[in-house]
């Protein structure tokens, strides 16, 4: 079996990888890394799986795309690199994050420890044109990120399925464990935070299902 991302999520998606559209899509990618400048780079298209593994996945947190200005981005949705300034977006995700839970906000946009915890950061298309936002939709993307998100929709343990915006929750028929938590509200970009993102409460809601459901909660620190 080819290892494309070097967990669980091997086994669970080969039946994708061998399809033509997933097929198409990498012939795609090709072409585009070697005539634009693509974000995430290549080595860090699969992040979001390679930090949380299928088994591991308590909560399911999607965006849209990644960041398209340089340096943002880095397979993990809504997560920057250590360094890099707050995109307007995880500015207010951590500004809910302060209002919900009386977490101070931290500097650092690095998601990872979440991502370690079990908080799949899953965009529904997965790369991005430079300067280009949704640049890269309807190339098959889409096809794969449904496939994840049956798949996560079949386990017996009870998931949290946090969905911002009207790309997020497009995903949302496909989820019909009834097992499953889906919390959904706005978008946390500053066009539409102010319009449900804010006051949502997602972070103590998610925590909340955990805990009533047997399992740990995930601590949302940022050092």
């Amino acid at each position: 079996m080819v290892r494309i991302i070097g967990n669980d999520w091997d086994d669970i998606l080969k039946d994708e990888f061998d399809k033509e559209y997933y097929q198409n899509l990498r012939k795609f990618l090709d072409e585009e890394y070697q005539n634009y400048t693509i974000y995430p780079k290549a080595q860090d298209l699969y992040n979001a799986l390679r930090y949380t593994a299928f088994d591991k996945v308590k909560v399911v947190i999607l965006g849209q795309d990644p960041y398209h200005e340089p340096g943002q981005a880095m397979g993990l949705a809504f997560s920057v690199p250590r360094g890099i300034k707050l995109p307007p977006s995880l500015n207010n995700i951590y500004k809910e994050l302060e209002s919900d839970l009386a977490i101070k906000q931290s500097t650092s946009g690095d998601l990872r420890p979440w991502a370690k915890q079990g908080v799949l950061l899953l965009n529904t298309v997965m790369t991005v044109r430079a300067h280009k936002a949704f640049s890269h939709a309807g190339k098959g993307w889409e096809n794969l990120t449904d496939a994840i998100i049956k798949a996560l929709d079949k386990r017996e343990r009870p998931l949290v399925f946090i969905l911002w915006g009207k790309a997020a929750q497009k995903k949302m028929e496909l989820i019909q464990n009834k097992k499953h938590l889906i919390i959904k509200s706005a978008h946390p970009s500053p066009l539409s935070a102010y319009q449900g993102f804010f006051g949502s409460r997602p972070f103590s809601k998610a925590n909340a299902f955990l805990k009533e459901k047997g399992q740990t909660e995930i601590d949302w620190r940022i050092g």
